[in-house]
């Protein structure tokens, strides 16, 4: 199977790509599914179950929302964020869902999206159970769907729970773990970004990818302007945490202390809180790898921008394509969902990521970008997933604001070094993999244990 960079950045929704995007996703695969058969039609209610980790949390991530949205025919990358409350109110108030943005049908938002807290399915924590009813209560059609992280979607019949729909597209330079992708780069005289390159070229023109590319890029920057921008003083929720990001930026603009030795790192931090905050909200964001950890790379590509002479978009697109090299690494060899291993597999997955493209666009070899995204994994290892009140806001915002300053360190580290290192990039990931399976339930994403339990929820 051949994954693209593309499918490691996606544009889309807020709070969660496994609790909000992939319940969007599958609800509109589901539907299509209906009008591919010729069924929509025939259709009279559509029920949803969600399991697992979707269950326990699902109402924190608005992952029934999301599932109603998808369901009248909204999709992550295009949905009106700003009618998007409205459009379920409507629904659970009139008593009538419109399936596919078409066919008017009965609804009861209590009776027709049932969230099992304590019940899951057998292939992986984000299980969801789909069933349209014909006349007299027939049932017409049932799928079953896995939300596997960053908003990736399988259904029942995929081989292997933590893959996207089979692609046998064949790429110039194929790689499954960073030993092969550092051999290829020392047969062939590349850079890793170079690799990607061309390998991308097996779907689409360079000229086709860079505008992808930069779309990316300029919906990353227009998150953190919202974030930065916004008159709300706190998140929605029961948390009522404050948003911090616009007042961070009205302070560094007064003060504009270039002799702070540290000023980086607060703009820096600025940035990274302006993104998961807008996220936190229900806003569009670039799903990098995941919505948790959607905050680091945006973050890490403004401090290039912002303090790295030279910095241009030829740099933002090496940059992406080198993250998402190493993205792929994690989503082939481990995981990248916080319902499967923990929050190592968000944030330290996208921790490596942006350790690995700035070190690329500083100059770095292969060997130290491998370096630096090893590092990058390295000290995220055991990082439990234990949102307090199932929201994506305590610890999460801070904890991209620290990912992300721990990406830059990881790069810095490595380009100091010739890229000789004890514990490769594939030993990382595996030893996240086999934490993450060791890793207790209730630190995956349940919100019942870690801060999720020692914090009142007031």
């Amino acid at each position: 199977m051949a994954l693209s960079v593309l499918d490691m950045f996606t544009v889309g929704i807020g709070p969660s790509s496994s609790h909000t995007v992939g319940p969007m996703r599958a609800a509109g695969l589901f539907t299509d599914g209906l009008r591919d058969a010729g069924l929509l039609d025939d259709v009279e209610r559509v029920q949803t179950e969600l399991f697992g980790s979707l269950g326990a949390t699902g109402h924190g991530h608005g992952s029934d929302k999301a599932v109603i949205l998808g369901l009248q025919g909204n999709r992550p990358e295009t949905v009106d964020i700003d009618t998007a409350n409205q459009q379920v109110a409507r629904a659970a108030s009139s008593g009538k869902l419109v399936l596919a943005g078409g066919r008017s049908i009965d609804f009861s938002r209590r009776d027709d999206v049932t969230m099992h807290r304590r019940r899951s399915l057998p292939a992986h924590p984000n299980g969801m159970i789909f069933r349209a009813f014909g006349a007299g209560g027939s049932v017409l059609r049932e799928s079953t769907y896995y939300s596997v992280g960053g908003g990736f979607v399988v259904d029942e019949h995929a081989v292997g729970v933590d893959r996207i729909v089979e692609d046998d597209t064949p790429v110039r330079h194929p790689f499954t773990t960073g030993a092969q992708l550092l051999e290829i780069c020392r047969r062939e005289g590349l850079s890793i970004s170079e690799i990607m390159l061309a390998n991308e070229l097996s779907w689409r023109t360079e000229d086709a990818l860079r505008a992808e590319l930069l779309h990316i890029w300029a919906v990353m920057k227009e998150c953190v302007h919202k974030g930065c921008t916004r008159t709300e003083t706190v998140l929605p929720g029961g948390l009522r945490v404050p948003r911090r990001a616009p007042k961070l930026l009205a302070d560094l603009e007064a003060t504009h202390d270039e002799s702070d030795p540290m000023g980086a790192m607060d703009w820096v931090n600025l940035f990274a809180l302006a993104v998961n905050e807008e996220n936190a909200s229900g806003g569009r964001i670039v799903t990098a790898p995941t919505n948790g950890a959607a905050g680091i790379i945006p973050a890490v590509l403004h401090y290039y921008e912002k303090f790295i002479a030279g910095a241009n978009d030829d740099g933002v697109v090496r940059f992406l394509l080198t993250a998402a090299a190493i993205g792929i690494l994690f989503k082939e060899n481990a995981s990248i969902s916080g319902a499967e291993v923990g929050c190592q597999g968000e944030v330290g997955s996208a921790c490596a990521m942006a350790a690995g493209g700035l070190c690329e666009v500083l100059g770095g070899t292969p060997e130290q970008v491998e370096n630096a995204a090893e590092i990058g994994i390295e000290h995220n290892l055991g990082l439990t997933c234990d949102p307090v009140g199932g929201l994506v806001q305590i610890p999460c915002i801070e904890r991209n604001a620290m990912a992300s300053n721990k990406a830059i360190n990881a790069a810095r580290i490595s380009l100091r070094g010739d890229g000789s290192h004890k514990v490769s990039l594939d030993k990382a990931i595996k030893t996240m993999r086999e934490t993450g399976a060791d890793m207790k339930i209730k630190y995956k994403e349940t919100s019942r244990g870690g801060l999720a339990v020692n914090v009142i929820e007031c």
